[in-house]
């Protein structure tokens, strides 16, 4: 390598281009071959470089996402979901909902598949290039809760608004203590109209007293993540009984030597 490109490779990092410095040699030679002019030959250099910077964001926000790996869009039996769920989720995936600041609230009793479309969601936003949390409403009120007691939790909750979306997943688990009920409706007000909420429950609205204890502040809550919100409607039978039942059917079909034993 003469000293010219090792000079150029340097000041092209040194300019944060590691597209341009992994991509210019052979570049540059596929342009002399070509016959490519100089504009060619850099904007193809430029493309490569937005495109791995894209790839690398894509990354970072998928790592800090902390979205459940198996649970994406390619996984999701969409044959199983409503027929309007399956209508809907192509738009959302699209992001337009997080631009608007509106909120995706998925209702439904166990097994309909609300977790794996609200990550199959997160995992195609994340992929645009938006940032996403998932998190279950346990453990974010636990957080929340933590942060208050060391006197933090504005600083949490600026963190937290960092996410363009936060998936707060199973709502309905919350265990009802106030000081619990009081950290998650400051969170849920702190993004009102601001940024989006991705909300799964097992409960619908009119069972959001168990979570909120107060009248007043069961409607305030509700208020604030209906308003501008998307609703998906979870119906239909229990995907995770429907498996069971197949795995038990193809396991009394095909048995193990230890059961014929």
């Amino acid at each position: 390598m003469s000293a010219e490109t090792q000079t150029l490779e340097m000041l092209l990092r040194v300019l944060k281009l590691p597209g341009f410095a992994a991509h210019y040699a052979e570049q540059s030679k596929k342009a002399e071959k070509q016959g490519l002019s100089h504009a060619a030959f850099l904007r193809t250099l430029v493309e490569l470089e937005l495109e791995e910077r894209r790839a690398r964001r894509v990354e970072r926000l998928l790592k800090a996402s902390q979205l459940p790996a198996e649970k994406t869009l390619a996984t999701l039996k969409a044959e199983k979901l409503p027929p309007k769920v399956r209508r809907q989720l192509p738009a959302l995936c699209e992001g337009g909902f997080i631009e608007r600041a509106e909120n995706v609230l998925a209702f439904g009793n166990p097994g309909r598949g609300k977790t794996h479309v609200a990550c199959a969601l997160g995992h195609e936003l994340v992929k645009r290039g938006h940032s996403v949390l998932f998190t279950t409403a346990v453990l974010l009120v636990q957080r929340l809760l933590l942060a208050k007691k060391e006197l933090q939790l504005e600083d949490e909750l600026r963190r937290l608004d960092g996410f363009d979306a936060v998936i707060l997943d199973d709502i309905g688990y919350i265990q009802q203590d106030r000081e619990e009920m009081e950290v998650l409706f400051t969170f849920l007000a702190e993004r009102y109209e601001r940024r989006s909420v991705i909300i799964t429950s097992n409960l619908v609205f009119s069972q959001w007293d168990r979570i909120f204890k107060d009248p007043m502040t069961t409607a305030a809550a509700i208020d604030r993540v209906v308003h501008h919100s998307i609703i998906l409607e979870m119906s239909g039978h229990s995907v995770r009984s429907e498996e069971a039942a197949r795995r038990e059917q193809a396991e009394n079909k095909h048995p193990t030597p230890e059961a014929d034993a």
